[in-house]
């Protein structure tokens, strides 16, 4: 893992989990101050600065965070434990989406569905290789096919996250259907 990466990992943290690791706080919509982040990161022994910032949100594989327009505001698109409101808006899903996860995991999915766990939302992939991307960081990976745009005529919400990440509050079983192979 390179030094970006590093730093990638605890802005990652911090913008999702623990803003106080840097000393800065969020606001409502898990804003934070720009130069509060990059003062705050270069307290903790860790170097940046606005030009390293602007390139690990630039380069993040998952594009994971975004600015505000003047770039004074950055924020994680979604993956918060933190309470906030990253004004997501409500979108109708395709017919199918697609959760990953580990093998170990799946007789309990499959009794009582997906639940958020210490995130805000479920988070679902459009397509099937994301999928086992994600989870094989979990172990074995399974992929479970959801039937979101059911769940969705049935009045369960979803929305689409800056990064293209599908999300919702929950998935009970009765939507999920384990892929073959």
């Amino acid at each position: 893992m390179d030094k970006f990466d590093r730093l990638s990992v605890f802005i990652s943290l911090v913008l999702r989990h623990q803003p106080d690791a840097a000393g800065i706080t969020l606001d409502e919509h898990g804003w934070a101050d720009v130069e509060e982040l990059i003062h705050g990161i270069n307290c903790t022994g860790r170097e940046i600065n606005m030009t390293i910032l602007e390139e690990i949100v630039r380069t993040d594989n998952k594009q994971r965070y975004s600015f505000n327009e003047d770039k004074r505001l950055i924020r994680a698109n979604q993956g918060h434990s933190v309470l906030v409101d990253v004004e997501l808006k409500e979108q109708a899903p395709p017919e199918f989406l697609y959760h990953g996860t580990a093998d170990r995991f799946l007789k309990s999915i499959m009794a009582e569905g997906l639940r958020p766990m210490s995130r805000l939302y479920v988070h679902l992939a459009e397509d099937i290789e994301t999928a086992v991307k994600v989870g094989r960081r979990h172990g074995r990976p399974v992929v479970l096919k959801v039937s979101s745009a059911r769940m969705n005529r049935e009045g369960i919400p979803f929305y689409l996250s800056e990064n293209g990440v599908w999300l919702t509050k929950k998935v009970d079983a009765e939507y999920l259907e384990e892929m073959n192979g």
